[in-house]
């Protein structure tokens, strides 16, 4: 009864980060959307989609992603064990963590220049002088990531993940105002106003909301330089700051090779790449995040006949929930860009140009998923080094594809990138789950691949009525004005997709229908 509770509670926490990454990534696209509007896909749009791969560079430098990761476990066998020891131990960290963090910011606003030629080389040096500005303006964000993400540890720790939840929509409604409201009174010009916004969101979001959540819970920075465990922090999160994994990198590989297919190919892969990564932050970001806090308290118990059962349930539900969200995308791909950015300075035609882009990415999503909890069950373990070798050697195949494939493609290089970027993620998350298995055994990976085939099965019905709406909707072209259209189309066509594959699922596997409803049906009962 103890583990069914503890699937449950997991249940719950996946569902209240996956409403809150939804939420973000609808914040997200309504950025996006005001951006497209605006600035089309060229120009001042690629310059400032490019002006995060440094600071998120710094942030991967210093293990910022994956504080929280290297942090939990330690810290939490502290708290049983001496809790005034754990402070000490953690006013240690977030020393280092602030300082490391001010030190490689300031030398990257000093070195903007030159760094912005490294990372957009098909930019022209009109707009390399602008990403040099942009850069001065984002990179001091990264002073409040770092240090907030360990007070988010804390959190994670408490299984508090309302206010973690919270964050990522306050981050992005201070880029939204900022991109909206700094150029309306003459205080920013062009793209400017979404970086300040940016650097506004990280305070605020980022380090503001955690620091006075932590310090309502009984908060204690005591700073200093050393402590008897930082050794054993350094030793696990250096596996991720030297080895860069593809997903990590995968963004900035879209960016800085994108910069070399032409005006507007960075901005097309980008809008592209948000649609394909609102369903792996829903369900795979959110399923890893969830799930974290529970394996490495089994693990840490060596309760590894629970681990298994634990981790498959996330790896299966993840596979139950995540298809079908990818088929219906796949279907709907051109509408479902048209809808978010299309207008303005946006044509129709960069949404055709997109469209192919998104269906490369999509197949992906899956992988992604699968990637994010398996990832975090060697983290449960303690176990850094692992995911990084996989994840390195994996970034290595793909950079020969990246430089090979963009010569040869010419102008459809923004269709390499998406391709190479797709192929990487798949290869790393069956590399890494092939590790696992011989490592730990295969039990907690039995039937996810069936999982998955049924799920596409399930699926099937409901693409075959979401076409059908989708083919009755776009009739009515002729009556309403083009996003009237696109969000009739992609509302027939969602819910027969979801009622084609809910009688499927009826009919065929009962039990995906309860574990995808699950979670939502018991918040409801609750209420």
């Amino acid at each position: 009864m103890a583990i069914l509770s503890a699937r449950q509670k997991m249940g719950a926490a996946a569902l209240i980060m996956g409403f809150s990454v939804l939420l973000s990534r609808f914040m997200g696209l309504a950025r996006d959307k005001v951006i497209s509007w605006q600035f089309g896909a060229a120009g001042e749009s690629d310059i400032y989609f490019t002006a995060f791969v440094v600071p998120d560079f710094i942030n991967y430098l210093l293990a910022g992603g994956y504080v929280s990761i290297t942090l939990i476990p330690l810290l939490s066998a502290l708290f049983e064990e001496d809790e005034e020891d754990a402070w000490r131990f953690f006013g240690a960290v977030f020393t280092w963590a602030t300082l490391a963090i001010l030190v490689l910011a300031a030398l990257g606003w000093l070195f903007a220049v030159p760094l912005a030629r490294f990372v957009a080389p098909g930019f022209t040096v009109e707009q390399q002088a602008r990403l040099a500005h942009f850069l001065r303006i984002v990179l001091p964000a990264q002073v409040f990531f770092l240090p907030g993400a360990c007070l988010s540890a804390l959190l994670y720790i408490r299984r508090q993940f309302a206010v973690p939840a919270l964050m990522p929509l306050i981050y992005n409604g201070f880029i939204l105002l900022g991109g909206m409201l700094l150029p309306a009174f003459g205080l920013a010009r062009g793209m400017e106003g979404f970086c300040w916004g940016v650097l506004a969101g990280a305070f605020v979001g980022a380090f503001l909301l955690p620091y006075i959540a932590a310090r309502n819970g009984g908060l204690k920075i005591c700073p200093a330089l050393t402590h008897a465990r930082l050794g054993r922090l350094a030793w696990l999160a250096l596996p991720l700051v030297v080895g860069q994994s593809v997903v990590v990198l995968d963004e900035q590989f879209v960016r800085i090779f994108g910069s070399l297919g032409g005006e507007g190919a960075v901005s097309l892969l980008n809008y592209a790449r948000r649609i394909m990564m609102v369903p792996v932050g829903v369900v795979a970001q959110a399923a890893g995040v969830a799930s974290f806090p529970f394996l490495a308290s089994l693990a840490a118990k060596e309760a590894w006949s629970e681990f298994d059962g634990t981790l498959g349930t996330a790896l299966r539900s993840s596979m139950i929930v995540v298809v079908p969200m990818t088929a219906w995308l796949l279907l709907v791909s051109p509408d479902v860009l048209g809808f978010i950015f299309e207008g303005g300075h946006f044509s129709a035609e960069q949404t055709m140009q997109a469209a192919p882009l998104l269906r490369l990415m999509l197949p992906a999503v899956p992988f992604w998923a699968l990637q994010q909890v398996t990832g975090r069950a060697f983290y449960a373990r303690q176990d850094t080094v692992t995911p990084a070798v996989v994840g390195t050697l994996a970034t290595l195949a793909a950079l020969p594809a990246y430089i090979w494939l963009l010569p040869a493609l010419g102008v459809a290089s923004a269709m390499g990138v998406a391709c190479v970027a797709s192929s990487s993620i798949v290869l790393y998350a069956a590399a890494l789950m092939f590790v696992a298995g011989r490592r730990w055994g295969r039990a907690a990976f039995d039937g996810v691949g069936k999982t998955a085939l049924r799920s596409i099965a399930l699926s099937l019905p409901g693409m075959a009525l979401g076409w059908g709406a989708a083919r009755l909707a776009g009739g009515l072209e002729a009556v309403l004005p083009p996003l009237a259209r696109q969000f009739a189309l992609l509302t027939a066509s969602g819910l027969a997709f979801v009622v084609g594959w809910g009688l499927a699922a009826r009919l065929f596997a009962p039990d995906y229908l309860r574990m995808a409803a699950g979670p939502v049906l018991r918040r409801l009962r609750k209420k």
